[in-house]
């Protein structure tokens, strides 16, 4: 079975990362690209949210969610950064150009390479949880389903 391995937001792949630019709408705010919706969420202090909303480029959101202090972070992040990952992805490729290209990957296995992420990505060992691949492959089974 193909693999597709991403990572950088950059390449024939590079649409599947977080990082890609792209408009993402969630809950009437408006992103720039799928790591700035979903690292709005991770904070408890509105103050911050915003701060991740307006970073200049997806990978200065990434850092700030990334070096939150645990007492900074919602006490259910855990419990609902799969759900939120979700509805980005949702939001992402409901634009028509992603949407098609995210179709076109077939029934290819989608691997986040990250390898310093062990549950959206791989890991450095290589046996990561790749949650982000799983839920782009839900999500593209769905569009294919039309459901």
């Amino acid at each position: 079975m193909e693999k597709i391995v991403f990572y950088k937001a950059a390449g024939q792949y590079g649409f599947l990362s977080n990082l890609y630019p792209c408009e993402v709408c969630i809950d009437g705010k408006m992103f720039v690209s799928a790591e700035h919706a979903y690292q709005y969420a991770k904070p408890n202090k509105q103050a911050i949210k915003d701060y991740i909303q307006i970073a200049p480029l997806p990978r200065l959101a990434a850092i700030v969610g990334h070096g939150l202090f645990m007492y900074d972070v919602c006490y259910d992040w855990n419990d609902t950064k799969v759900d939120r990952m979700r509805k980005v992805l949702e939001s992402k490729f409901s634009d028509e150009v992603l949407r098609k290209k995210l179709l076109e990957t077939g029934d290819a296995v989608l691997i986040e390479g990250s390898k310093t992420d062990a549950f959206w990505g791989i890991g450095k060992k290589g046996a990561g949880k790749n949650m982000l691949g799983s839920l782009l492959t839900e999500l593209r089974k769905k569009l294919k389903e039309g459901t």
